[in-house]
C-alpha cells in the first residue's frame, strides 16, 4: 500500500524494448517519407510543358525520377491498390505481403538471422519479391497487376517528361545525403558569420 498513487519511473524490460522498436520504426518511416516531395511542387501547373528534343526529355525523366522517387512510388502503389479493390482476396494478400516487406526489409536495423545464419538484404528482398509475386499469382490477378504496374510506369514517364526541371535542385542537403553532423556543422557555420 506504500506505492499507492505513485507513478512508476521504470517499466519492465520487455515493454521498454517494444517501445524502442516502435520509436525506431516511427523514425525510419518518417525518414523514408521525409524524402517525399510536396505534392504542390510535383503538380505545379506552371512547370509543365513539352520537351524540345529527345535528349531534353531523357534528362527530364532522369532528374524527375531522382527528385520525386518517393512520390512516384506512392503513385504506383496507389494505382496497384486501386486495381485490387475488385479482388478482395488479392487485396488482403497485397496488404499482408506489404506488412511483411515493412517488418522484414524496411524496418530492420540488424541483419536477419534464421537458424543461426545471417541472411543478406538482397536475399531477403529476392525472397519477399518471389513470395509476393507467387501469392498474387495464386489469386489469379496476374494481368490486373501487370496492367496496373504498366499504367503506373506510364503515368510516371508522362509526368517525368512533361515536368520542367529548372526549379528542382538535387543538392546534398535537399536529398538528405548529408550526415547529421555535417548538416549541424553547416548550420552552425552559416549562423556564425560576423555580427555588426
Amino acid at each position: 500500500m506504500a506505492n499507492y498513487g505513485t507513478i512508476p519511473t521504470s517499466s519492465s524490460p520487455g515493454s521498454s524494448t517494444k517501445l524502442e522498436y516502435i520509436s525506431r520504426a516511427k523514425e525510419r518511416i518518417k525518414a523514408g517519407l521525409g524524402t517525399r516531395r510536396p505534392w504542390k511542387v510535383m503538380f505545379n501547373f506552371r512547370s509543365f510543358n513539352f520537351p524540345g528534343n529527345l535528349s531534353d526529355a531523357l534528362a527530364r525523366v532522369r532528374k524527375n525520377i531522382a527528385y520525386f522517387t518517393m512520390n512516384y512510388a506512392i503513385v504506383v502503389l496507389i494505382i496497384l491498390f486501386l486495381s485490387l479493390l475488385w479482388h478482395p482476396v488479392s487485396l488482403i494478400v497485397f496488404i499482408v505481403m506489404g506488412v511483411a516487406w515493412v517488418f522484414l526489409y524496411f524496418l530492420r536495423d540488424e541483419p536477419l538471422v534464421v537458424l543461426g545464419r545471417t541472411i543478406d538484404d538482397r536475399v531477403v528482398m529476392i525472397v519477399l519479391g518471389v513470395f509476393t509475386i507467387f501469392f498474387l499469382l495464386l489469386t489469379h490477378v496476374t494481368w490486373n497487376v501487370l496492367v496496373s504496374l504498366l499504367v503506373g510506369v506510364v503515368v510516371v514517364l508522362i509526368h517525368g517528361v512533361t515536368r520542367k526541371i529548372d526549379d528542382l535542385s538535387l543538392d546534398e542537403e535537399t536529398t538528405g545525403l548529408m550526415s547529421s553532423t555535417h548538416a549541424a556543422a553547416a548550420g552552425a557555420g552559416a549562423g556564425a558569420g560576423p555580427s555588426s
